[in-house]
């Protein structure tokens, strides 16, 4: 068991630690010159060379990105360039929640959505039901974000005024404002994933439902509520825990377009702003959080089979 978690943490540093290599090198060659882009259309070549020498971009790469790493794993991330705040701070602090925020209302409103709606289609296969909700999941999960987003504000925020269009409160200092302003964003980070997991659990059920065990359980005299909510459900689980896990991390790529639509200042928009503005540390921060999310998605995704199965627990 040691060895086995031993393992995982050496795998996720490697990951990690090729994520950040990738991501240095390819914003290098990104075109643009953020020392350009700081002094504005006129400058002298001195003041050029003084502030390429301050910024550390007159050194080779490959020493840029050993200070750079050095710094980054003490908790120095650096300043961001037009704003001058702490990256850490700016990144950790101040984004990540409010994606972390996001991404957990858009996945409640998805499995609110999507597995009531993919046990009723199971369960009225071949009816109009099934092909009503069929058709919708498949419409959900295909609908472009940012199409959507631009839709609902356009109805629900514009139109009827129920919503606003735009901006945030954070909801640990209002958590009614704070839901009022992501309602819509959360609609339209979610919808592709409320679609996908009602196709999953229409198929999963309908795969056990078909079992053999079920048909004991429905001649032993046990009501359908028990036998679907409780013998089948229990194993349409792991392969919605599946799909949940891997699409998770699609959430942030998704939020990216989410936040940018809504103006919502999460990691999404905060990368979005850096890649314009060529702020090359704070992109790197941003990428190297959002990798460790994938990877911290995963190690629970593992976890929870064990949980789901017991017999994994004994190997």
């Amino acid at each position: 068991m040691a060895n086995a978690s031993l393992k995982k943490v050496l795998q996720t540093l490697l990951v990690l630690w090729i994520v950040s290599v990738a991501t240095f090198w390819f914003l290098k060659l990104a075109p643009g010159d953020p020392v350009t882009l700081l002094l504005g259309a006129e400058y002298s070549p001195e003041a050029y060379a003084r502030l390429t020498k301050e910024l550390g971009l007159d050194q080779s790469l490959v020493v840029q990105y050993a200070k750079w790493m050095g710094n980054f794993v003490q908790g120095d991330w650096g300043r961001s360039y037009i704003t001058r705040a702490d990256i850490f701070q700016l990144a950790v602090m101040q984004a990540l929640p409010v994606t972390l925020w996001l991404s957990a209302l858009a996945l409640i409103f998805a499995l609110v959505v999507g597995v009531p709606a993919g046990m009723v289609a199971a369960l009225n296969r071949g009816g109009p039901i099934d092909w009503i909700v069929s058709s919708l999941s498949v419409l959900g999960s295909a609908f472009p974000s940012f199409y959507l987003g631009i839709i609902l504000i356009w109805v629900f925020g514009v139109g009827l005024g129920w919503f606003p269009t735009m901006g945030f409160v954070r909801p640990w200092e209002d958590l009614a404002g704070g839901l009022h302003h992501l309602a819509l964003p959360a609609i339209t980070l979610g919808l592709y994933y409320a679609g996908l997991i009602s196709i999953t659990t229409r198929a999963s059920l309908i795969d056990v439902m078909g079992q053999p065990f079920i048909s004991a359980v429905r001649a032993r005299g046990e009501p359908m509520s028990r036998v679907v909510g409780v013998h089948a459900m229990r194993n349409v689980l792991m392969p919605l825990v599946t799909v949940i896990g891997l699409q998770l991390g699609g959430l942030l790529r998704g939020a990216v377009m989410t936040e940018v639509v809504f103006a919502v200042p999460g990691l999404g928009m905060m990368i979005t702003t850096a890649v314009l503005s060529r702020e090359y540390a704070v992109v790197q921060a941003g990428i190297i959080l959002t990798a460790l999310f994938f990877i911290v998605v995963n190690l629970l995704v593992d976890q929870a089979y064990q949980f789901l199965d017991p017999r994994l627990r004994k190997r």
